[in-house]
């Protein structure tokens, strides 16, 4: 496999939670805000260089990178207004039902992505100050969690859809490389 497919720049930095950065944010805050800025740069580093049409494409069936970066984005939201003690809006709900459309182009799914991680961001530092132990009640059944255990999946589920959008990208970076060879 090409070694740029398989390997990240030797002269990146190191991951955000060991810049010590942020180091006025409370721990768990701080690691969700580590988290949101780890995965928007893997999603720039191994996503960026893709076409929009490989954004979107299905390589032997898995799900389109584009579905998981337009998900860490819309989910964020959603997760935060559960976190803030809210339930979601219609156009939460609505854009929940859109995610795997193939209809956005690369620079619309890198900008949504963007904002969102930023909006993200800010929501973070606005409750990383509260007690994480308050009750919060997720979704139509209000299955129970708190706002430190939203917080938390806020960061489990951001890294899981960008470890597969960057195992979705290798490949499609693999092939591509395979069709030169081949040409």
């Amino acid at each position: 496999m090409n070694e740029s497919v398989s390997s990240p720049e030797p002269d990146r930095q190191p991951e955000p939670w060991l810049r010590g950065t942020l180091t006025d944010v409370p721990a768990v805050a701080r690691a969700v805000l580590h988290a949101i800025q780890i995965a928007q740069e893997d999603l720039q580093h191994w996503c960026g260089g893709l076409t929009t049409e490989e954004l979107h494409a299905q390589p032997y069936g898995l799900t389109p990178t584009a579905f998981h970066l337009r998900h860490i984005a819309r989910s964020l939201d959603r997760l935060l207004t559960y976190a803030e003690g809210k339930q979601l809006d219609v156009t939460q709900v609505a854009a929940l039902n859109v995610e795997l459309e193939p209809d956005m182009a690369k620079d619309l799914i890198f900008q949504e992505l963007a904002m969102a991680c930023e909006e993200a961001s800010l929501r973070v530092k606005a409750l990383a100050h509260a007690d994480m132990e308050q009750p919060r009640p997720v979704g139509r059944k209000e299955l129970p969690t708190t706002v430190g255990g939203l917080l938390v999946h806020c960061a489990d589920h951001t890294l899981r859809h960008t470890g597969q959008a960057v195992t979705t990208a290798k490949l499609l970076l693999a092939l591509r490389e395979q069709d030169k060879v081949a040409k």
